[in-house]
């Protein structure tokens, strides 16, 4: 098995390991390729190489013909000429996937957006998720040893592995062996479902209260949790059919009182210091006074907090924990240790469940 220091080692040599196509990313960032050049990925990191490369569109196989983005051309997969460049800026959900794509093609030639920050020598800024993950490492490297030691499985180590150094460096290198498996997320065979009070904590429209009910059909209760007054009417919709559901249009937090909630961002709404919708907050501790057996969070960040709002309830009843750790680095060793602070014997797991940086969960069981 892998020690702490294989682990240090293995994820310190892939933070320096060269890009695999930097002679074709210099030719791009020089501006001396003539070929055609096309973006996959309509995010910061596709933003950013705008008037730094010679772009000629964006490819999107949905959308509608003849539409633009951020003034690029939008074009199909079938649309690429065959002597194009095509830089996959992917880097969320499946990148993976995109690229299997593109080489299916056999068009043209094909470039992470891992080749071209390497490439670029710090001339174009890493995404969000790698500054994050560079930065807490630094810090914590020691810590994130302690984790990789502390986790149940093999599976769960080799995830961890390949997170990190993915989150590094934006290589999919380490991300070849992972599918797109959102549906399965909180429902692992150790989990060992059973006559479960559930908390949804973040249940947006209710899609995981249906997963949960059609998988662990003898359950006793659920107690979902959405703020949002419009999430919250989908929820009751889609979950109208099922039994012994308790809707608490409340977030969950450390403490009891109104926070301002952007509701427009769909499965990734969350509490902002921005503009949005008024909601009010409270505890799980506060709001539910029965034992229960089994939290899910996903929360977008603020799984740390909504967890202290219920350290009574793991404290004293000792439910199965699936917290979503994927939104900031630091959620993967403070969310860690939050919960093995009040029971240190909890067995954890960590399991992912896209090619990209997001949808980690980590369970105590």
């Amino acid at each position: 098995m892998m020690t702490s220091h294989d682990f240090r080692l293995a994820v310190n040599v892939a933070i320096d390991a060269p890009a695999a196509n930097q002679a074709l990313a210099r030719e791009l960032l020089s501006g001396a390729s003539r070929r055609p050049c096309y973006v996959v990925g309509r995010n910061d990191q596709s933003f950013a190489l705008i008037g730094r490369l010679r772009l000629d569109g964006l490819v999107d196989d949905f959308a509608k013909p003849g539409s633009t983005w951020r003034g690029l051309p939008v074009v199909s997969t079938a649309e690429l000429p065959t002597d194009a460049i095509i830089v996959n800026c992917s880097t969320s959900i499946s990148p993976v996937i995109v690229e299997q794509k593109i080489r299916a093609t056999g068009k043209g030639a094909l470039v992470s957006i891992h080749d071209i920050i390497y490439a670029a020598a710090g001339a174009i800024e890493q995404p969000w998720f790698v500054q994050d993950q560079r930065e807490d490492w630094r810090l914590f490297e020691g810590e994130w040893a302690d984790v990789f030691t502390s986790l149940q499985d093999e599976q769960s180590r080799q995830t961890l592995l390949d997170l990190v150094r993915y989150r590094l460096t934006a290589n999919t290198l380490s991300m070849q062996d992972y599918k797109v498996h959102i549906q399965d997320q909180y429902f692992e065979p150790f989990l060992d479902l059973r006559s479960e009070v559930f908390v949804d904590a973040g249940g947006f429209d209710g899609d995981t209260t249906e997963a949960f009910c059609c998988r662990c059909s003898d359950y006793r209760k659920v107690h979902l949790f959405e703020p949002s007054q419009r999430n919250m009417r989908a929820a009751r919709a889609r979950l109208a059919a099922y039994r012994d559901i308790i809707f608490h249009q409340e977030g969950l937090s450390d403490q009891v009182g109104p926070m301002t909630f952007d509701a427009e961002a769909g499965s990734a709404s969350a509490v902002t210091s921005g503009p949005g919708e008024e909601v009010q907050m409270t505890t799980l501790d506060l709001a539910v006074a029965e034992p229960v057996s089994l939290i899910k969070m996903d929360l977008e960040g603020w799984e740390l907090t909504a967890l202290a709002g219920c350290a009574r309830h793991i404290r004293e009843d000792r439910p199965k924990l699936a917290i979503a750790v994927y939104h900031r680095a630091s959620d993967f060793r403070t969310i860690w240790r939050y919960a093995r602070s009040i029971h240190p014997d909890y067995k954890v797991y960590l399991r992912h469940y896209t090619q990209g940086w997001s949808e980690t969960v980590m369970f105590f069981v």
